[in-house]
């Protein structure tokens, strides 16, 4: 089973970024995290990160060329307003999980809305980088179910 990991906008700077709302821990530590849960689990997990929103649709492409079981995403800021990456997502065929580190409903209005919300399985928010090992549970767990 394969798990596409997507990281948007300004997420490589986790660890330096906010800690207070982010805490300290890097992109590549949850990486390294999630690629471990992932031998636990007995997934491949491939990351992926951009601050290019075309770079983000082209990989979200080539996701449904590769035929991945899962995806999983934290677009950041796109979250809000990128009817671009939710388009790319809706192509896909596969379950998509929302990550987020902070609780975008407890934060500043415009966060509060996620127009990825209408087409994903499901939002996981506000564990810091545990949200990460949760939705991988979470993608993996749905991925078994499509397949049923």
């Amino acid at each position: 089973m394969k798990i596409l990991m997507l990281n948007g906008i300004n997420l490589n700077m986790f660890g330096k970024r906010d800690p207070a709302q982010y805490g300290t821990t890097t992109l590549d530590e949850i990486n390294a995290s999630m690629k471990q849960l992932g031998a636990e689990l007995g997934v491949d997990v491939e990351f992926f990160q951009t601050n290019h929103e075309g770079a983000m649709c082209e990989r979200i492409h080539q996701g449904f060329s590769d035929n991945v079981d899962a995806v999983l995403i934290n677009a950041g800021a796109w979250t809000h307003y990128s009817y671009g990456i939710r388009d790319a997502l809706a192509i896909l065929t596969c379950p998509i999980i929302e990550v987020h580190m902070s609780n975008i409903h407890a934060r500043e209005a415009f966060r509060h809305h996620s127009v990825f919300a209408e087409i994903v399985k499901g939002q996981i928010c506000g564990f810091g980088a545990d949200s990460y090992l949760l939705g991988l549970r979470a993608g993996v767990t749905a991925a078994k179910n499509a397949k049923k």
